[in-house]
């Protein structure tokens, strides 16, 4: 029966993503840029994969995106802190379960593209860890687009997001189309975290992206649809990863995992850029 309500609950909101919503997606997509934002030492990969590598520590990648659009400039996470570049040991976290480093900061390959923080029109986090917002105070003019769910949330937390009163805090309450053309698209997928979303980015070129934040972890976590053991909601993780597999299906989509090691060394860095 679960199973059911939960494939119920996918087909109605694939409905919305996969309908008129990305139907017109247009020319005001330029180009998609990817920056290093760092990387995570994981002690123990089962604790993002249950029962797989017991023991075994992990290295995986943490990248932001720059999505160039006619109509503004957005930036998808802001990665590790910028201050982990200058420890050279990197930066323990989650009990000594992870170490952060950075070989360059965020702001550096901003400016290196001609770049500044006040050009940055909005700032979209699929999520509140750490390692996904910890540059986003940089971005004092920029509007933050996050879900209610996730805002609230995270507002709870020991630790709370850095995020800075002149800054506009946008609570979605489920997709966005960000430029109303259908080339930006965020869309709601907790389970990782209350609040947590997905990035669909329709380039002319390279055609349909998703970015998966943290819906998932690695290449295997998906075709295994494993749960890390920290997630907020198993039943809204494989509900999410429901999702996204419809939008894969439905936009013949390519899946960007950003934290998959691998895979990440298969794309391209900025300078270079998608479009």
């Amino acid at each position: 029966m679960r199973r059911m309500i939960r494939l119920t609950v996918v087909s109605i909101l694939t409905a919305l993503v996969g309908g008129a919503t990305l139907a017109e997606a247009d020319g005001g997509l330029e180009r998609l840029y990817i920056l290093d934002c760092g990387v995570n030492i994981g002690r123990d990969q089962s604790r993002w994969s249950p029962g797989v590598n017991e023991g075994k520590s992990i290295e995986f990648s943490d990248n932001c995106y720059l999505i160039r659009h006619a109509k503004g400039l957005l930036l998808w996470d802001t990665g590790i802190a910028d201050a982990v570049a200058a420890m050279p040991d990197g930066l323990v976290v989650g009990n000594g379960a992870i170490t952060q480093r950075r070989a360059k900061t965020l702001a550096s390959q901003l400016d290196a593209l001609g770049v500044k923080p006040g050009d940055i029109t909005y700032v979209a986090v699929s999520h509140t860890h750490g390692d996904h917002v910890g540059n986003v105070a940089l971005f004092t003019s920029s509007t933050i687009l996050i879900q209610g769910a996730e805002y609230d949330w995270a507002m709870t937390q020991p630790v709370k997001p850095a995020f800075v009163p002149t800054q506009r805090i946008e609570k979605l309450g489920g997709d966005r189309d960000v430029f109303g053309d259908g080339s930006v698209v965020i869309f709601s997928t907790p389970g990782h975290t209350p609040g947590h979303q997905s990035l669909l980015v329709v380039l002319p070129k390279t055609g349909a992206l998703v970015l998966s934040g943290d819906a998932v972890h690695f290449r295997d976590n998906w075709d295994h649809r494993r749960v890390p053991s920290m997630n907020t909601s198993r039943e809204q993780t494989l509900a999410s990863l429901d999702r996204i597999a419809s939008v894969l299906a439905d936009r013949k989509a390519q899946l960007w995992i950003n934290h998959d090691q691998p895979q990440s060394r298969q794309l391209r860095y900025a300078p270079d850029y998608y479009e």
